[in-house]
């Protein structure tokens, strides 16, 4: 098994390799497209080592990571915590139901300029874009998560006398649990999207707020930076979220 597990982490590594080869010879080494149009392997790394030295890179990292964690635990407490009460009393959700179908499609960006009356420019109008953005897929996860705890493991604890209260927190949440996660790995994808989004146009700090003014200033190396942090951040919450997974998954 730790053979198999090796060779896949192994062949996970090889079209990245052949693309950053292809990158390289087309870029760097024939010259075949200009570097205001795409930067080469070199401009990339050159920008990576000024950028990490002055500060800017890891403070950028910072402020877009602050404004993620922040709106995701506020758009994690909602949807979590409205997703249970919906679950578990149908008529309340019958109620909403109609209201969360007509929020739920509208893109995150489409609230951009009421973010920014609402709340100026900072942090303020990404954190509400993102909470947009995140608040449905966990709210619908949680939700789909209580509908499919197992009757029988409800009928044993009322056969117990279990109380509204412990049947929610002893059945309904943790059966609810794997939904939810998956509803939180989703949204953290969302979240990024959604932070990059907001910082081209209501933010004057983090990542996207770096690559709009690399990109005005045709520094397209500080560009390709910026876009590859935001996959690795990317990457590191998938990871951490699968790990959570293979821990609770039965």
């Amino acid at each position: 098994m730790k053979k198999f597990k090796d060779e896949y982490k192994r062949e996970m590594l090889i079209l990245p390799i052949i693309i950053v080869i292809i990158w390289y010879l087309i870029c760097d080494f024939f010259q075949l497209v200009p570097a205001y149009a795409f930067p080469g392997l070199t401009d990339v790394a050159n920008s990576f080592v000024k950028l990490s030295v002055s500060g800017k890179l890891f403070i950028d990292i910072f402020e877009t990571l602050y404004k993620v964690l922040f709106g995701m635990l506020l758009a994690s407490t909602v949807g979590i915590l409205l997703g249970i009460i919906l679950g578990w009393y149908k008529r309340l959700e019958t109620l909403c139901k109609l209201v969360i179908s007509i929020l739920r499609p509208i893109p995150p960006i489409a609230w951009i300029p009421f973010s920014i009356i609402w709340f100026g420019l900072g942090i303020g109008p990404a954190v509400f874009i993102i909470f947009m953005g995140c608040v449905f897929p966990i709210l619908i996860s949680t939700i789909d998560g209580v509908h499919r705890t197992d009757p029988v493991l409800i009928e044993a604890a009322q056969s117990f006398g279990a109380s509204n209260s412990q049947m929610l927190t002893e059945v309904i949440i943790p059966s609810s649990l794997p939904y939810i996660v998956s509803g939180l790995k989703v949204a953290i994808g969302i979240a990024l999207m959604c932070t990059i989004s907001g910082e081209m146009i209501g933010s004057s700090s983090g990542i996207g707020y770096m690559i709009l003014t690399s990109t005005n200033l045709f520094d397209t190396g500080s560009t390709v930076v910026g876009m590859l942090v935001i996959g690795v951040i990317g990457i590191i919450f998938d990871y951490i979220f699968t790990k959570i997974q293979e821990r609770i998954f039965w």
